[in-house]
């Protein structure tokens, strides 16, 4: 019997070896470049996205400044449907302004509005493609911009809620671009509060924060820079769990987002150029690109795109504001 029990033994060690031995680590390798495909286009004005389990797309529309912003699903095949009408949208600063960006999670969209500082929470577990849209007016909605004011974060005075992440215990972790600050809602009590600031980039130029993502232990936050959007001033912030505000990258230029590779590493996007001389001065159009936290350029040529996100290991999307397109990215 011992015999027996031993050789049992070795040949169960000796197997168990051999097939560790087989097996070879799954590693996924950072993207070198990524190849575009249009999925969906004349989307007006998008500025962000999130996806569900089934693989498609909530975009936030910013409309034509008339608040007719809206929430719109873009299924895996490329159509489009309006699911929440009547947001706020209107023309200020030069360009349309109103709606943020949007969170799915298990049915339920988290919807900002950053021209009135509110935050929409919206079921669409039971919308189905052709339903009638819903309107905005008839959301349970929250106050977040009453409280960011009321902190002083800014002279002036300035809030304009604009991206939105999960943190620990499920707390949404929302940016203020305008007050350069990430606050904290509370997943249990809903009680708000100011979770970090983000220092200027220089002297004289606000940081204006943009995307959010956060790995398990961190959050890196993109920033697009204030007037004149100088080339290189731009940076990645590292936050941690505590609020502490630390530089995680720098010599970028006018990021509006930021997502993870499956390795945890930042894959960022330019939203373009930025240039005062005739004979079209502002935003450069074409000029947008997607680059990595080593600042490698992935894929350039890009329309203003506002918003990237990773959807499995070797699959991304973006979203651009100039021409109005979701593009999936493979590599």
């Amino acid at each position: 019997m011992q015999l027996k029990s031993y050789s049992f033994l070795a040949l169960f060690v000796l197997a168990t070896f051999t097939s560790c031995d087989d097996i070879e680590p799954i590693i996924t390798n950072e993207p070198s470049h990524f190849i575009p495909e249009v999925v969906a286009s004349g989307l007006t004005l998008p500025i962000g996205m999130s996806f569900d389990g089934l693989g498609r797309a909530w975009v936030t529309e910013g409309g034509t400044g008339n608040n007719d912003a809206r929430v719109s699903l873009v299924t895996k095949d490329g159509k489009v449907y309006p699911v929440i009408t009547g947001l706020a949208s209107a023309f200020a600063n030069g360009s349309i302004e109103g709606i943020g960006h949007v969170l799915y999670q298990e049915g339920i969209l988290y919807i900002l509005e950053g021209a009135t500082g509110t935050l929409y929470i919206a079921n669409v577990a039971g919308f189905k493609p052709g339903d009638a849209p819903v309107d905005a007016k008839t959301l349970p909605k929250e106050d977040i911009g009453t409280f960011v004011k009321a902190q002083m974060l800014t002279n002036p005075i300035n809030t304009d809620v604009y991206n939105l992440t999960f943190g620990p215990d499920d707390n949404l972790y929302i940016v203020d671009s305008g007050a350069n600050a990430i606050i904290k809602r509370d997943s249990r009590t809903k009680a708000l509060s100011v979770f970090a600031k983000i220092p200027n980039l220089a002297a004289t130029v606000e940081s204006v924060p943009t995307g959010i993502t956060y790995d398990g232990q961190k959050f890196l936050v993109s920033s697009l820079s204030g007037f004149p959007f100088a080339a290189g001033v731009a940076k990645i912030f590292r936050v941690d769990l505590a609020g502490n505000v630390t530089e995680y990258q720098t010599g970028y230029t006018t990021l509006t987002d930021l997502t993870l590779s499956a390795n945890n590493k930042p894959i960022a996007i330019q939203f373009a150029q930025f240039s005062l001389a005739p004979p079209v001065p502002g935003f450069q159009a074409k000029t947008g690109l997607i680059t990595n936290g080593e600042k490698a350029t992935l894929l350039n040529g890009l329309d203003l795109p506002i918003d990237i996100e990773q959807v499995s290991d070797r699959l991304y999307y973006v979203l651009n504001r100039g021409d109005g397109t979701l593009v999936k990215l493979t590599f």
